[in-house]
């Protein structure tokens, strides 16, 4: 192994707001001292349960994604694993977060966008 996966980080225009977003979703504790990094208001932490670190930094001029327009491409998702689609769905909506693709009735997953415009799937499992 050459390294070891240490957080993941979103580009965003409000790290705080970010963090809170996902800190309720994922159920972790926003900015949570940790000796790696400080927190301030251009870095903001999200540590999860399960120890992932989710980390959100201030990028100016910040440009969304638009899933799923290729000149604003995703970059990137998340994938979160739910077992109550429907109920996920109005949890993440209550958030701040915008349904960008429900699909077809009966399909186990819809994509979302968070707070700054990061596409992510509520997966059913």
């Amino acid at each position: 192994m050459i390294a070891e996966l240490q957080c993941v980080v979103l580009d965003c225009p409000d790290p705080t707001r970010l963090a809170e977003f996902y800190g309720a979703l994922l159920g972790g504790t926003v900015n949570r001292p940790d000796p790696r990094w400080a927190v301030d208001e251009s870095w903001a932490t999200v540590h999860t349960a399960n120890g992932a670190v989710y980390a959100f930094q201030r990028v100016a001029d910040y440009r969304s994604p638009r899933w799923p327009d290729p000149a604003a491409p995703q970059q990137f998702h998340l994938d979160f694993a739910v077992r109550d689609l429907d109920r996920a769905q109005d949890d993440v909506l209550a958030l701040g977060a915008d349904l960008l693709d429900e699909g077809p009735t009966g399909r186990g997953w819809r994509v979302f966008a968070d707070p700054a415009g990061h596409p992510f799937c509520l997966v059913r499992h």
